[in-house]
């Protein structure tokens, strides 16, 4: 009897994470870079400058395609103003604790009149490798690796430190996704309020493990 598709390949194209590249069907290859974004409006004209100049060199560069994905979410108001009052309560000096306190004051005042967002920036690096050699794996990264996916990782690997070195020289740290992060991406996409409430604790290898003891004990009550 064949196995049914899972929800993440059928609707996402998603057939595993693991050592940090994304399965994508077809046998491709997916690494994702987080990138700290700038206050650009805050830099002189001549720092916007050198900065464009170095991004548009970046691209220019680049001998592989890439993805950008912006994405634009509400901010997580309680979580910082909560660890603001804990510091203020409990590391920072006197005077510090007071303007700790107005700021926190004043952003709840702010929230209430209007949504507040943040910006997360992403990069999405591909590897090469050959389509035609496709073959199904287990949800989430527990299969079969062939060549094809060592050579993949080592060329993920090469490209994401060559992207963060040329951001590296524009002032823009990036850093690439663990497992865990990649999923969670996945996850906000796919179900974006209820993961803000209710994330991705466990390591993934534990999903998987629970697949396959539901399997073994569907199949031995049968």
């Amino acid at each position: 009897m064949s196995r049914a598709a899972s929800v993440q390949t059928t609707r996402l194209s998603l057939e595993g994470i693991e050592d940090d590249v994304v399965l994508l069907a077809g046998r491709q290859y997916r690494a994702v870079l987080e990138v700290n974004g700038i206050h650009f409006g805050l830099q002189d004209e001549d720092e916007q400058e050198a900065l464009v100049g170095g991004f548009a060199a970046f691209l220019n560069s680049l001998g592989f395609p890439i993805q950008i994905l912006v994405r634009v979410l509400p901010t997580d108001i309680d979580g910082y103003l909560g660890e603001l009052e804990r510091r203020a309560r409990n590391d920072l000096p006197e005077d510090l604790a007071v303007l700790a306190r107005d700021h926190v004051a004043f952003v709840r005042r702010l929230a209430r009149n209007r949504t507040l967002l943040e910006r997360h920036f992403y990069l999405v690096v591909p590897a090469e490798t050959d389509a035609s050699r496709s073959r199904r794996v287990w949800p989430l990264g527990r299969g079969r690796v062939g060549r094809d996916a060592s050579a993949a990782r080592k060329q993920l690997v090469i490209r994401c430190e060559e992207v963060e070195r040329q951001l590296g020289r524009c002032g823009l740290a990036a850093r690439r996704l663990g497992n865990n992060e990649l999923a969670q991406l996945y996850y906000a996409g796919w179900c974006p309020e209820l993961s803000r409430v209710q994330r991705l604790r466990r390591d993934l290898a534990e999903y998987a493990t629970l697949v396959v003891q539901a399997s073994h004990a569907t199949g031995k009550g049968s």
